[in-house]
């Protein structure tokens, strides 16, 4: 059988290789008395042969009954380089490499110690190179992981009529296995059937191992079935390659079967089945094999043990990796190597530093293994001066073209929040593989530099090295961050081009991508169009549906979840939480805590914030206090939550009294907590002391004052009557002051019907959002109060020419799980009769308890009656009529408002509340008005 498929590059690969040519490594004027190979002795004791050769001037070198044979395998076990081309210069000083056999172990000594070249040059120069010849040096390319060019040179022998045996086969397909080339496996299968060598055993493990590592699982299993005698070695090569391509399950049924067939293991048929429970995580059959190797008495075989240690920490049981470890009386470096590795993989990082430390200590030296695992740990930790100290001990060992420690140093410092140190190391990388690009945009991601996370993208891909879906959901996220959709549709085109759009991974990151840049329409198409929605396509989901005011949406996806049977996680329930918050939907609200309660998420600090968040922006501030008082570990989110709520509900005081209770606690504000203090002083009109918190941010908790906080500051100046003091504070902002500055300075000018402070701050408005309507209604609603109807007119022909539109009034109210909206004057509602009758039914009992219409605060030009009948349909008036015919007696109403509660409302709910004794929560967009029994809980201060 001939090779035509390769001839032609064969011919070319032997015309074209350069040898090196042998050096002489005696001069002929040599006057050694003895040469002596006792370093050969010295590093082998049990060796008891020496090259004694005598030299003397007055006669030549002759040899003396030399086991050259045996002095070579010393020297291949011993990796004796020098000593055995020293044999060399012997046999060709005297001529013996004219014997095959000496040129035979020659060539062998040469291919096991790597020296290719040499080693080739002897089989080339050979008059007749016989099979051991190519053999030795076959054996030598396939152990060496060189299996191109073990495949050439037995094309090689082949073209020169040898014929293959039972050695050389099996290295032939070692190497073809090496190369995955299954074609040349099977013209190799051909030889092996034709020359008779299919039933020796050696030869048929090599070609059942072929096939099955080339993938062909079926040829492989045929092979093994017609092996007449199968021997444990037989079993192994079988299950052992499971193992390696992962079909672990068949691997162990392979091993059960071998056992009941009355085959007894061996330390490597237990050492492959230890590390099938490490890949399939199965720690009760991995205890049941560590048992078995008990019983047969192979606990003392360092492959077995180490890979004991190794499947007990994959499987989380590092107790028992620790245990089995002790257990070793000389652990080598596979040990160490494995007990480290596995207390990083389950984030036990203080212990992996700990048996570093020990091994240092040891007569084992790390390897760039125990390095990398190291750096893992040092990440975890952040501890950045340590790992800085293990970069200086790999620096020493010179590993700069290593990548897989480039990339745990590059993994070290980003974690450790040194960016700069992080791409320095990887600039300094000789080949950046795809690993090292995703773990330094990973780095950059995670402290934040979301652009210069997606600014590698581009030049990773300019420099060809390929990307997958950890580089696009990496990339996807930070675009996310900072919400630039055309860099997210560019993404998602590129998903699309190479066929990642059906990854689940990439499925995901789009959704959240598209959601957290508002596109929420693109991230349902991506949802609907996905095969496999998952959990974390829902949470993506539902969480852009919430974060974009969509929260029946999500209460709707919520309800198709459930209908899948997917259990929620945190995630979800917290993003439901959100939506209800947004909904002021209570009770959905409570049937979430409903769930919480029942998956067990009420020990997570998330789900509790989100709890807190919710009931305070539903109305219960109280509910709200106690899921704060059933969190376990406060934080500050948690605080600022609480704080905040508090301030939105008119209770400052309690408010303050929270924040003094949290630095009690030792919880330091942040920027966040700071504003809902301020806010709480705003809605109670505390003045004093929102001047002391405001003065002393910066001095007693080292935080500059933001835009936030100035307007919060103004605000409550305004809301005052102190305007001087007001614009003073704009006048020393350190920044030009934003919409919210100018949009608080407004608001406090419409309470006092001040037009000059009004007429300013609606100039600076202007500038900074032309657009926006309600800076014009303000100073419309401003003019109107002071009876200025002229310039009234011109700011409404204004927003009539330039088409802006008055934002309407909107109320919200939930009712048996269901939210109804309603605008001003609204009778679409299925129960407008009921409703309208039930505003004329109040409306008489308002009269006669002495409630007078506020038609002064009416600001159309309009006839008393008609600003009375305008009035009196209000949204938010409708709202509470249907809540009085929808509700049961005595339940609290609750209703939201998207503008600002109006005073003749305010006026009339006050009244309302003690007639019907009920009490009635408005959230305004300003905040909370609890009205009981005839007062509100602002104290008229809104």
């Amino acid at each position: 059988m001939k090779f035509n498929v390769f001839e032609n590059s064969l011919q070319k690969n032997l015309h074209q290789r350069i040898y090196l040519p042998f050096k002489k490594p005696f001069s002929q004027k040599t006057h050694s008395k003895y040469i002596q190979t006792a370093t050969i002795i010295s590093e082998n004791p049990e060796s008891t042969t020496n090259l004694n050769v005598t030299h003397d001037s007055n006669f030549y070198f002759t040899p003396t009954s030399i086991r050259y044979s045996k002095l070579l395998s010393q020297c291949t076990i011993s990796k004796s380089v020098n000593l055995g081309k020293e044999i060399h210069a012997h046999l060709i000083r005297f001529g013996l490499l004219k014997d095959p056999k000496n040129k035979n172990n020659l060539i062998n000594f040469y291919a096991k110690l790597q020296f290719f070249l040499y080693a080739r040059k002897l089989v080339d120069e050979s008059p007749e190179p016989d099979l051991v010849s190519w053999s030795a040096l076959i054996s030598g390319y396939a152990q060496n992981g060189l299996g191109e060019e073990a495949a050439l040179a037995f094309q090689k022998m082949h073209l020169l009529g040898l014929k293959c045996n039972e050695f050389t086969f099996p290295s032939v397909l070692k190497a073809c296995t090496s190369k995955k080339d299954l074609f040349l496996g099977l013209q190799v299968h051909g030889i092996v059937v034709v020359t008779g060598f299919e039933s020796d055993e050696f030869v048929a493990n090599s070609l059942v191992v072929m096939y099955a590592k080339c993938g062909n699982f079926i040829d492989s299993r045929r092979l093994f079935d017609a092996i007449p005698e199968r021997s444990v070695v037989s079993w192994n090569s079988l299950f052992s390659c499971y193992v390696h391509c992962d079909f672990l399950e068949e691997a162990v049924c392979f091993f059960k079967e071998m056992v009941l067939s009355g085959i007894r293991p061996n330390e490597f048929s237990l050492s492959s089945m230890i590390n099938a429970c490490a890949g399939s995580g199965d720690s009760l059959l991995g205890r049941k094999i560590h048992g078995y190797s008990i019983k047969l008495g192979y606990d003392w075989d360092m492959f077995s043990v180490n890979a004991l240690v190794d499947m007990y920490a994959k499987v989380g049981n590092l107790e028992d990796a620790v245990a089995v470890f002790k257990d070793i009386e000389h652990p080598d470096i596979v040990s160490w190597n494995a007990v480290i590795a596995g207390c990083v993989l389950h984030e036990h990082n203080d212990w992996a530093l700990k048996l570093f430390q020990q091994m240092k200590s040891s007569e084992i030296n790390p390897n760039m293994f125990t390095y990398t695992s190291a750096l893992k740990a040092c990440a975890g930790m952040e501890l950045k001066e340590l790992g800085r100290q293990l970069h200086c001990s790999l620096i020493k060992m010179d590993i700069k073209s290593d990548p897989i420690v480039g990339v745990g140093l590059v993994d070290m410092y980003a974690k450790c929040g040194s960016t700069d140190e992080a791409r320095m190391i990887f600039h300094l990388m000789p080949e950046k593989n795809l690993i090292a690009w995703n773990t330094v945009i990973s780095g950059h991601l995670q402290n934040g530099e979301d652009m210069e996370a997606a600014s590698l993208f581009p030049w990773m891909y300019r420099e060809g090295v390929g990307f997958d879906q950890t580089t696009l959901s990496t990339v996807l996220k930070s675009v996310a961050s900072f919400q630039a959709i055309g860099v997210c549709k560019q993404v998602h085109a590129l998903s699309v081009k190479t066929a990642f759009e059906s990854d689940d991974y990439i499925v995901n990151s789009l959704i959240d991508a598209y959601g957290k840049c508002g596109h929420v329409e693109d991230a349902v198409k991506i949802f609907k169009e996905s095969s496999a929605v998952d959990l974390v396509a829902f949470t993506s989901m539902i969480t852009a549906y919430a974060q974009f005011g969509l929260g029946e949406e999500a209460l709707k996806l919520y309800l198709e979840m459930q209908d899948r049977e997917i259990n929620p996680d945190s995630f979800v329930c917290s993003s439901l939480l959100n939506a209800c918050a947004n909904l002021s939907a209570y009770e959905q609200g409570k049937q979430v805590h409903v769930h919480i309660i029942k998956f067990g998420f009420m020990s997570d600090t998330f789900a509790g914030n989100s709890l807190v968040n919710m009931y305070a922006k539903c109305g219960s501030i109280d509910d709200a206090d106690r899921a704060f008082s059933e969190i376990p570990d406060r934080g500050i989110v948690s605080w600022s939550a609480m704080i905040g709520g508090l301030a939105q509900h008119g209770r400052g005081k309690e408010a303050l009294q929270m924040f003094g209770q949290m630095l009690e606690d030792g919880v330091l504000p942040n920027h966040i907590t700071l504003v809902s203090v301020l806010c709480a002083c705003n809605h109670a009109g505390l003045v004093a002391e929102a001047k002391h918190h405001f003065e002393s941010m910066e001095k007693k908790f080292g935080i500059q004052p933001m835009q936030e906080h100035y307007a919060c500051m103004i605000d409550i100046l305004g809301r005052a009557g102190k305007f001087q003091e007001a614009m003073e504070l704009v006048d020393t902002m350190p920044f030009q002051a934003n919409a919210s500055v100018w949009g608080a300075l407004l608001g406090a000018a419409r309470i006092y019907k001040n037009v000059e402070v009004g007429q300013h701050a609606a100039e600076m408005l202007f500038a900074i959002e032309p657009q926006k309507s309600s800076t014009h209604v303000l100073l419309s609603n401003i003019y109107a109060s002071a009876g200025m109807w002229d310039n009234v007119a011109k700011v409404r022909r204004f927003m009539k020419d330039n088409k802006l539109k008055k934002e309407p009034g909107m109320s919200w109210i939930e009712v048996k799980d269901k939210v109804y909206t309603f605008t001003v004057g609204d009778r679409s509602h299925a129960r407008s009769k009921e409703i309208y009758a039930k505003l004329d039914e109040v409306s008489d009992l308002l009269n006669k308890a002495g409630y007078v219409p506020m038609v002064e605060t009416d600001l159309h030009d309009v006839e008393e009656s008609e600003k009375e009948q305008l009035l009196c349909h209000h949204s938010e008036k409708l709202a509470v009529a249907f809540g009085l015919i929808a509700t049961p007696l005595g339940a609290t109403i609750r209703v939201k408002k998207n503008l600002r509660i109006c005073v003749d409302c305010h006026t009339s709910f006050e009244f309302i509340s003690k007639i019907v004794s009920r009490e009635i929560i408005v959230r305004d967009v300003n905040r909370f008005h609890h009205f009981r029994n005839g007062s509100c809980s602002c104290g008229g201060y809104w």
